[in-house]
This record gives structure tokens, C-alpha cells and sequence, in this order.
């Protein structure tokens, strides 16, 4: 923490409880807007007769407007977010955990958001507002972007800008990093690359092939034109977009078999990405046979961005920074942080 942060801290600690207290409530706002008192009371575990009077202190400042649909945050709100987050980071120790967690797991860089996605769903928006944040930061000249699936994917396509606001950019091309999974359409890879291109106005490909394919499907899918096509521009890619998912609820999207769920189990997997399981040291137990990105391209990818959270994953985002040919930028959660900084 900054000295002078600190030494306030020191003499006027209810000042900095009630600016947090104030602070969370507005980013709150923020994330679930349109929003009624009582979701956000229960969201944050205060009582509706407390938040009242917060909320009352945020409309009379006009950091926040009231309508019948809900709570939501101003432009003055919004810039009161913008300028704060650097202290309220300081004031709560996400920044020196960062610190902590790089040197931890040796890499260049983490990104941890305040709370824990397992118990706060909103908390899964702050890591798409972040991970949206770390591509944007990345962005240059002409870029083509390899996007795995899921909800943390698609919370981060809900936060990325118009290309028009990124004056260095030429072009952006979203690709799929793999096929789909057979279910929950919405969170697979090709939509998510459909819903980031159209945020930004940019160019997007699919791949629409099943995963977990037999050999013979495989070599013929793979021959196909379009598909090599694809698959080459993924070769190129210069950022990767992806998370971490722990092995068996990913094994029971796929519906493996009886058979391949008892060697899963056996053998301790504990994670899952780009469709390999492994255990909690790294070494990889199951690979799906899916096309799409493997790990062995990840070397050649200028930026790879993992971004993951919840207390509950923190096992297989460790395990998966000792499987990575490449080190990945992290962007994480509170609740995965305190776990992996306990080890």
C-alpha cells in the first residue's frame, strides 16, 4: 500500500471502511444494473434498511439514478469508479496479492478482481470487465483472436468496446479455439466469437464441428478446406482468449463414458482446457480428440490470457500455469486468489 494511503488508513480507518463500503455498492450497481434494492441487498448480504440509506447518499451525490426498472449507475458514477478502483485496491490488498501471486507461480502478470465468483455470480461480469480490459490494453495494428467458450468467455465479450474507439487497430478476427461441446449453445466458442465481433464491429469465423470425435471423423473433418482454413488462421493467432474448467464437470457436458469418467477419477484429474484433463501436477491424463487449438501452439501466441476464478477452481488453475508451454497472463477472483496464495 501506498505510505501516505497507509498512514491515513492508520488515523481515520472508519473513513476508508465507509469509502469501500460505498465503493462496492456502486460497482454493484454497476454490474447487475437495472437493479431493485432487495436483489442487491442479497447480493451483498446487507439489510435493505442499510442499503437505504447508502442508496439515498449515491442519489443525492448523483452517482446513481433511481427509476421504477431499478438502480442505475450515472456518467458521474461511472467516473467515480474509474478514478477510485487503483485505492480501493490499494486500501483492500489486491494489489500486493498480485504480487504475491505472480511471484507465486511465476509469471509476468495477475489480474485479481474483488470478491468470489463460486458464491457472487456477479462476480463473473468484473472478470469479463477485466479480462475485456487486458485485450484491449493488447490490441495493435491487425489482430486475430482464438476464443474458447463458456460463461467467463462470454461475460467478456459483453465488455469489449467498438473498434472504432481503438484508433492503432486495423483489423480484428475472431476465431473459435474448438468446435462445440453438443449443449448450452449460447457459452460454446462459436457464439461467444459471434457476440465479441458484433460488440466490436469486427470480423468473425466459425467452426462448426462436434467435439470428441472418433478417429475416422477426425481425418476426414480435418482434410475439409473450409476447416483448414480455420484452423490455420488459429495457427496465426496472436491472442488467446480462454479459461480453465475443473475435469468432471466438463467430462459430464461432454457425457464421456462410463470408462473414460473412472480413468478421469483413478488418476485425479482435476482441470480441463483445450480439451486435455490433468491432474494437480500438470501431468495430462485424458486428451479429447476435438479440432480446434492445441497446446503445443501455444508457444507461438504472442498473448495468451487465462481467466478464471472461484475458490473452487483454484486447484486447476495452479495445475494448469505447471501444464502451460506458454505462461499466460491470469485473471482471477478474491475467492481463487486467497486458495492458490495458501497453496
Amino acid at each position: 500500500m501506498d505510505g501516505s494511503l497507509h498512514l491515513q488508513k492508520k488515523l481515520i480507518p472508519d473513513i476508508f471502511e465507509v469509502m469501500e463500503k460505498r465503493y462496492n455498492i456502486l460497482r454493484s450497481i454497476r454490474t447487475m444494473q437495472p437493479v431493485g434494492r432487495r436483489s442487491l441487498s442479497l447480493t451483498l448480504n446487507i439489510t435493505e434498511r442499510t442499503l437505504r440509506s447508502e442508496v439515498e447518499f449515491l442519489k443525492e451525490q448523483k452517482l446513481i439514478d433511481i427509476a421504477s426498472s431499478g438502480m442505475t449507475v450515472t456518467n458521474e458514477g461511472q467516473e467515480v469508479l474509474d478514478n477510485l478502483g487503483g485505492v480501493i485496491r490499494q486500501l483492500s490488498g489486491i494489489d500486493e496479492m498480485e504480487r504475491l501471486l505472480q511471484e507465486k507461480l511465476n509469471i509476468d502478470k495477475v489480474v485479481i478482481v474483488n470478491g468470489d465468483s463460486d458464491t457472487s455470480p456477479w462476480v463473473i461480469d468484473e472478470l469479463g470487465r477485466a479480462g475485456a480490459a487486458r485485450m484491449k490494453s493488447l490490441l495493435t495494428g491487425k489482430n486475430i483472436i482464438a476464443v474458447t467458450g463458456g460463461t467467463t468467455m462470454a461475460a467478456i465479450g459483453k465488455m469489449l468496446p467498438n473498434v472504432s474507439e481503438l484508433p492503432n487497430v486495423e483489423d480484428i478476427l475472431f476465431v473459435p479455439a474448438r468446435g462445440g461441446l453438443g449443449k448450452g449453445a449460447s457459452y460454446q466458442a462459436n457464439t461467444v466469437c459471434e457476440q465479441m465481433a458484433e460488440k466490436m464491429n469486427a470480423r468473425y469465423r466459425v467452426l462448426y464441428v462436434p467435439d470428441n470425435l472418433g478417429e475416422a471423423a477426425y481425418n476426414t473433418l480435418t482434410s475439409e478446406p473450409a476447416i483448414g482454413e480455420v484452423l490455420d488462421l488459429l495457427k496465426s493467432s496472436n491472442i488467446v482468449l480462454h479459461g480453465v474448467g475443473e475435469a468432471k464437470a466438463m467430462a459430464e457436458r461432454r457425457k464421456v463414458s462410463f470408462s473414460e469418467l473412472t480413468e478421469l477419477e483413478e488418476n485425479q484429474a482435476i482441470g480441463e482446457a483445450f480439451g486435455y484433463y490433468y491432474d494437480e501436477d500438470g501431468n495430462i491424463i485424458q486428451k479429447v480428440r476435438t479440432i480446434g487449438l492445441q497446446l503445443d501452439d501455444l508457444p507461438n501466441v504472442e498473448h495468451v490470457i487465462t481467466v478464471a476464478g472461484g475458490a473452487s477452481k483454484a486447484k486447476a488453475i495452479k495445475a494448469y500455469i505447471k501444464m502451460a508451454p506458454k505462461k499466460p497472463t491470469l485473471i482471477t477472483d478474491e475467492g481463487a486468489a486467497i486458495q492458490l496464495l495458501k497453496g
